[in-house]
């Protein structure tokens, strides 16, 4: 776990950058083109820099998380001088104007403008701000800075969705270490309902957490109950028909599934245009990605391609019910192999017994004979008494005994 947690966070969150990062200049003009070419010129792949008409247009593909920052050369809709953008990487350095060509294009001091969306990433959004501040600074002007989607006054960074993601995914998967060790005396199906049920009380705990515990989300809760009520089932049906092959490695099984590879590609601290292409592609369906960017959507952005993100979350729970029904299947020929093991090792010690024990016939016999001989014995002369008689019968007697045992193994 200490490995598997090492490479995943690290790898995920130690070096940040932008990685084809949507970003937009507003106008139409000339300097606005020069700008954009500019910067995409000199990002060297970390921006994807595009020009866009108008204001409006632009906060329209920020709601919609087309873009992640909109710099408005002029917000009073003058014109002014536009800088390039030299290359730099790193959530602490800046896409900046060092070693640009400046292009003047008209004498009137610009107000630039940087339109971000706070709730959509607060990383990238502070990311934006670093690049386009020297561009403001070289045009002679501080940068102002408007939020078109801020979070809930309680959660300023908008992270509080991912810390409720770690909260709901702790109790989803832990809870299968139970259902899984402590019911495993219980038949799958009634396992895959406990399942279910403790998946509802988890959901209920989160919900409880986002509205009226902490405030991350001031609307919209019955909505995120459902996402959440979604995540947290898949998990716990995945988990329960998981420990039917896994056993004690459940735990680490789920840990790599829903922790390691879950919350560094979940967006929540992240967006995937600040990570290496492996945790970005893994952004694209995997159920923590779901859950942050559906409620993302549903709280902030007006259910904007919400529908995709629940889709998301709802095969991940058809994949649990896949899984709890292929451990049925390999329980059920499990206890048929088991009970024709017991069958086969029962019909095989029966045989032995009946090859080892005497039959009450023979042992007739075998007394009468005995008898006999002895009778003979006597009326010979031989000087035999009658308790030499007593003592072979005993002795017979003790010889079938000993036989019995042996076949039953005593």
């Amino acid at each position: 776990m200490c490995v598997g947690m090492g490479f995943a966070y690290l790898g995920a969150f130690a070096n940040p950058a932008p990685h084809h990062l949507p970003v937009a200049i507003v106008g139409s003009s000339r300097s606005a083109q020069l700008l954009a070419q500019s910067i995409n010129d000199k990002s060297g792949g970390d921006l994807e820099v595009r020009t866009v008409g108008d204001r409006s247009a632009a906060v329209d593909q920020l709601r919609r998380q087309e873009i992640f920052g909109a710099y408005v050369v002029d917000a009073r809709g003058g014109r002014g001088s536009s800088r390039g953008v030299g290359s730099s990487r790193g959530v602490g350095s800046s896409t900046g104007v060092a070693g640009a060509d400046e292009a003047t294009v008209g004498s009137a001091k610009p107000a630039p403008e940087l339109l971000v969306a706070t709730a959509g990433s607060d990383t990238s959004a502070s990311v934006v701000q670093k690049i386009f501040s020297p561009i403001a600074a070289h045009q002679g002007a501080p940068l102002k800075v408007t939020d078109v989607a801020p979070p809930a006054e309680d959660d300023p960074t908008g992270q509080g969705i991912f810390f409720l993601l770690v909260a709901i995914s702790i109790g989803s998967y832990a809870s299968v270490a139970v259902i899984g060790g402590a019911g495993a005396v219980l038949p799958l199906r009634l396992r895959a309902v406990l399942a279910i049920g403790t998946s509802f009380v988890v959901s209920l705990i989160g919900t409880a957490f986002a509205g009226p515990v902490f405030h991350l989300v001031d609307h919209g809760l019955w909505g995120l109950w459902g996402m959440a009520w979604l995540y947290s089932a898949g998990i716990l049906l995945i988990g329960t028909g998981l420990h039917t092959f896994l056993k004690r490695w459940t735990t680490l099984g789920v840990m790599a599934l829903f922790v390691m590879l879950n919350f560094t590609s979940s967006g929540g601290i992240f967006r995937p245009e600040m990570q290496n292409g492996f945790f970005a592609a893994l952004h694209s369906f995997w159920n923590g990605a779901g859950f942050v960017e559906g409620t993302r959507s549903h709280v902030y952005f007006d259910g904007y391609d919400r529908s995709r993100h629940l889709w998301t979350l709802a095969l991940w729970l058809v994949v649990g019910l896949l899984t709890v029904g292929v451990a049925a299947l390999a329980e059920k020929r499990r206890r048929t192999a088991e009970a024709e093991v017991v069958a086969n090792a029962a019909a095989v010690a029966a045989a032995a017994v009946a090859a080892t024990v005497p039959e009450p016939a023979s042992r007739g016999t075998a007394r009468s004979t005995q008898s006999a001989r002895t009778d003979g014995e006597v009326g010979a002369g031989d000087g035999g008494s009658a308790e030499d008689e007593m003592g072979d019968e005993a002795e017979a007697e003790e010889e079938t005994e000993e036989e019995m045992e042996e076949a039953v193994g005593v």
